[in-house]
């Protein structure tokens, strides 16, 4: 047997065995039974993209008919009115009205989905008005550990190690890297060379490609994680992508130089009264519009992809009375699989996106353009020739 086989084989049996357990897994760890309603189903594919305070695996039934969920919990941090609290999620549990409770510190909680409330004293559950605003509770500051902190903090930890390893043997003079290293120094080449160099230049690059290096494998094994039955969705959390395109503004707005904030704030070249209008809608695009298309792209697709292959997964439990159980689950594997195929594409591309327009944004910051041409006799820039190929090209 080839290499090639060999690790093919192994690729379809992980493929196999993630949309088993998707598939095994596919109910709410807050109901009692599997989903098995369009609602129900629904309900759960929101739930499934959202961050949660603790760690689910998979469910199932027991032979005496009691639902069993498996998984782990998390560290649930809170400052309330006595100060800061601290407990475990499986404390949690659920009272008569559904709702999920535990009290601390003479102080009772409740968690609706991922929202955690203080009750007031006295109060044994959450009551809603009519815009679903709590009437005898209100929100803590909420500094858990969850499920996408976790994710965060695991892949922060891997990059740590895999990368600080190459970094180790660079140090010690070696010229091929080593072990799983040397799978990681042509994916750093990469980032270098064609995303870097293109859009930031020769002169100035390495300032910025550690940067660049951190946000294209950090968007990229969460997104892979995206892709595990274990339900993470950093990525797809608006926090975590604004959190990143503000890392790539303040960079860019940090390093711009003079030639950059000048043709903001005063374009040259234009009437005068129309400065002043050019300067709001250049700063409008620099301090809103681009991070926003930074933060809005990848949280949008990621969370796309999902809500697709749940809804996929789905099929088997909506169409399993017109096509019976077999039928069904076998049409929701050959389309969740062909769609995972995809993802792991998208995975790639949205950190390769991300990480190629912060490059640019940083490059259009720092350029330094070259005014040494020839002028006519109206005070126009003459292109040379090397000018007039690459923008016919």
């Amino acid at each position: 047997m080839n290499i090639a086989s060999k690790y093919s084989s192994k690729v379809a049996l992980l493929v196999v065995l993630m949309f088993t357990i998707q598939g095994f897994s596919f109910s709410d760890p807050e109901d009692d039974g599997p989903v098995d309603t369009k609602t129900e189903v629904d309900e759960y594919i929101l739930h499934h993209i959202k961050d949660s305070h603790d760690f689910h695996l998979f469910s199932y039934s027991n032979d005496a008919g009691e639902r069993k969920h498996i998984g782990f919990p998390l560290p649930v941090i809170l400052w309330s009115s006595n100060g800061l609290v601290t407990f475990m999620s499986s404390e949690f549990h659920h009272d008569d009205a559904g709702q999920v409770l535990v009290e601390r510190k003479g102080v009772k909680f409740a968690k609706i989905h991922t929202k955690i409330y203080e009750l007031d004293a006295g109060a044994s559950t959450v009551s809603f008005d009519e815009e679903h605003h709590a009437t005898n509770g209100y929100k803590v500051l909420d500094f858990s550990i969850t499920k996408s902190a976790f994710g965060i903090l695991l892949v922060g930890l891997l990059m740590l190690l895999g990368f600080g390893g190459l970094a180790r043997q660079y140090k010690k003079g070696k010229s091929i890297p080593t072990g799983f290293a040397r799978v990681l120094e042509p994916l750093v080449i990469y980032v270098r060379d064609e995303i870097a160099k293109p859009n930031i230049g020769e002169k100035k690059y390495r300032k910025f490609t550690g940067y660049l290096l951190t946000v294209f494998f950090f968007i990229w094994i969460l997104n892979l994680l995206g892709l595990t039955p274990f339900g993470f969705n950093v990525t797809g959390q608006l926090a975590v992508t604004a959190a990143l395109a503000i890392f790539t503004l303040i960079i860019y707005t940090i390093s711009g130089n003079k030639e950059y904030w000048m043709h903001i704030l005063w374009m040259p070249g234009v009437p005068v009264l129309i400065k002043p209008v050019l300067a709001i809608i250049e700063l409008a695009g620099a301090l809103l519009i681009k991070p926003f298309s930074l933060l809005v792209r990848l949280f949008a697709n990621i969370s796309a992809g999902h809500i697709v292959v749940m809804s996929l997964i789905a099929i088997m439990f909506n169409l399993k009375e017109s096509l019976g159980v077999a039928g069904a689950t076998g049409l929701s594997f050959i389309l969740s699989f062909l769609i995972m195929l995809i993802e792991f594409l998208v995975a790639f591309l949205q950190a390769y996106i991300f990480t190629m327009l912060s490059a640019l944004f940083i490059g259009m910051a720092v350029a330094e353009h070259d005014h040494d041409h020839e002028h006519d006799a109206h005070g126009h820039d003459v292109p040379d020739a090397e000018d007039v190929r690459a923008d016919f090209i």
